[in-house]
């Protein structure tokens, strides 16, 4: 019988994670096709911050080898960007005029770095962080240039910022948020991450505003100009702003796109015979750029493209684990705290340690931790299973090892209580 023909276009994580999924479930079942635009096999982009740093090389953060995809029996097509799905015909075309015939077409094109619509922004020595060639190409302005400003202090920003200072050059971060990493972490743990990154020798100017990047007379940015007139020495400028999902090609096929390319919870477009998944993809008007619910819609799509048809996308409790400068972070849920809940924190100072749980109806609904993590999986697991905390609550602060013997009377820190 001949095997039905799988075409997918982009090789990130995301859609080489469904592909592994699928070969477990039906491994005879496609001939598979994928088209990467970049010259290269599926890697870990989360690691690129570690390579930019010095910690890794670019060898070192590939996920899936060239021996895989000839393993996996997966035609590879590296260095061709699509540019047409024809529906009708179901077929796509690349930019260098070859074509893919498909009977399932699973698009996961990723997203790209916002660029803010600012004069000078397409001056030499501007770039955004995405990709393997944004990491090169800042490694190789470190070798030459003295100054750098990161526009975004978010979590890629701040990596790229870290980075650049280990690198040796000066570096700023502005950032237009009253605080830094202000999607992930509460006002009192930035505080404490903006006091550490600081006295590593970072610059960071919070509540500003880019007006304008300032041309040297030959085509290269030499400044950043703030809205209030402050300029900024910069031979580097790096993007980190945010994500724009890449839905261009999906708008141009007709596919429904809403901040994304509208998927069902089975990650089906509208065209029952394309998928889409990753951050291109918007599921029920969420479009998520983490890992982990990445994953775990790669393992629902996989489910059907392997015809098995009973998994389901609900939606994911968003979490993030994060590493800024060897300090760990995470939060989890609604670690903000909304009107009618209550807040426990636990305050460390001589240790670097903050946490905060947020309890509402008792469930806990959230948390922030910053300097030590360990328990943060448990409390994820006790957020997304919606769990009664009521015998846990004493100890609930002190960790999972402490609510199982009870022991938290003897911690030295008094948690503090707060309603929202």
């Amino acid at each position: 019988m001949e095997r039905l023909k799988l075409v997918m276009i982009g090789n990130g994580m995301a859609g080489v994670r469904t592909l592994e999924e699928l070969l477990k479930l039906a491994p005879g079942l496609y001939d598979i096709t994928v088209f990467g635009a970049e010259p290269r096999p599926n890697y870990n982009r989360i690691l690129l911050s570690p390579v930019l740093a010095g910690e890794q090389g670019f060898e070192d953060i590939i996920l899936n080898d060239l021996d895989w995809y000839a393993k996996n029996g997966v035609r590879l097509q590296l260095g061709r960007k699509v540019v047409k799905i024809d529906r009708q015909a179901r077929r796509v075309v690349a930019d260098d005029g070859s074509q893919a015939p498909y009977d399932r077409l699973l698009i996961a094109t990723g997203s790209s770095p916002f660029i803010l619509p600012i004069p000078g922004n397409r001056l030499e020595g501007v770039i955004g962080y995405r990709d393997m060639a944004d990491a090169r190409m800042m490694m190789d302005t470190a070798r030459t240039h003295r100054h750098a400003v990161v526009i975004g202090g978010g979590l890629l920003g701040l990596e790229a910022a870290n980075g650049l200072k280990l690198r040796g050059m000066q570096t700023s971060v502005v950032h237009i948020g009253e605080w830094l990493l202000d999607r992930q972490l509460d006002r009192s743990a930035a505080a404490l991450l903006q006091a550490s990154l600081q006295a590593r020798g970072l610059n960071l100017l919070l509540g500003r505003q880019t007006a304008e990047l300032l041309d040297n007379g030959a085509g290269r940015v030499r400044a950043v100009k703030l809205a209030d007139g402050q300029e900024i020495p910069a031979d580097l400028v790096v993007m980190a702003a945010g994500i724009r999902p890449n839905i261009e090609l999906a708008q141009s096929a007709g596919l429904a796109c809403n901040r994304g390319i509208v998927v069902d919870d089975t990650l089906q477009t509208y065209d029952p015979r394309i998928y889409a998944i990753g951050e291109c993809a918007a599921h029920r008007g969420v479009a998520y750029g983490l890992v982990a619910p990445l994953y775990e819609q790669a393992r629902v799509c996989a489910n059907h493209l392997a015809q098995l048809g009973f998994a389901r996308y609900p939606g994911s409790v968003t979490a993030t684990r994060l590493k800024v400068t060897g300090i760990e972070l995470f939060s989890a849920g609604d670690f903000m705290g909304a009107p009618g809940t209550e807040s426990i924190t636990l305050r460390d100072p001589l240790n670097g340690i903050y946490k905060k749980l947020v309890i509402e109806d008792d469930l806990l609904v959230g948390a922030c931790l910053y300097g030590d993590t360990a328990d943060s999986a448990w409390y994820l697991r006790l957020i997304h299973e919606k769990r009664h905390i009521g015998e846990l609550r004493d100890a609930l602060m002190f960790g999972e090892l402490a609510t199982r013997s009870q022991s938290a009377h003897s911690q030295p820190h008094e948690p503090t209580r707060q309603c929202a």
